[in-house]
């Protein structure tokens, strides 16, 4: 199956500010019902999707692979080029961090809390979160946040932001 087939059928998704390209993707796959494997296929890039989503960019998305993800997403290019770390910054892929306080204001995970060097969200001043504060459970890779919670006890993200400590930047 190749993007044109699908595409008309596709739902649109518009990306957050700032959106990692791994919430982006999950995003778009259950609004349109796919597995990373069949939009690889259908974007013809492969099983990219499924290490991108889990923040392994080694080797770095290709402009053609953008390209080609898209058009089936309908997104420029550019703008998932946005979505990626910048040339040259580290990143970590483990533990997948979050600032509740963002997350509270704009439902998405940010590309920058995954960044080596990110310690604090700078806009609110508190330290990132990289496990729940209710339970201690880690959070998942963010493509797979479906509800903004806890998928072990279920508080909610946004809940999170009262037990996050300050961070002086």
């Amino acid at each position: 199956m190749k993007a044109e087939d699908i595409q008309p059928w596709l739902f649109r998704v518009e990306p957050y500010e700032g959106e990692s390209l791994s919430h982006f993707l999950g995003r778009f796959r259950r609004a349109n019902e796919l597995t990373p494997t069949g939009l690889g296929k259908a974007a013809g890039i492969g099983g990219a999707v499924a290490r991108w989503e889990k923040f392994r960019f080694n080797p770095p998305p290709s402009r053609q692979q953008l390209e080609a993800l898209a058009i089936v997403v309908g997104v420029e290019a550019d703008r998932l080029e946005q979505m990626l770390p910048p040339a040259g910054e580290g990143m970590k892929m483990e533990p997948i961090r979050l600032c509740a306080a963002c997350y509270a204001e704009s439902p998405c995970h940010k590309i920058e809390w995954q960044f080596q060097v990110t310690q604090g969200c700078k806009r609110h001043q508190l330290r990132l979160l990289s496990e729940c504060p209710n339970c201690g459970a880690r959070f998942k890779v963010p493509a797979l946040w479906v509800d903004g919670w806890c998928q072990r006890c279920f508080m909610p993200f946004a809940e999170m932001t009262s037990k996050q400590k300050l961070f002086y930047c």
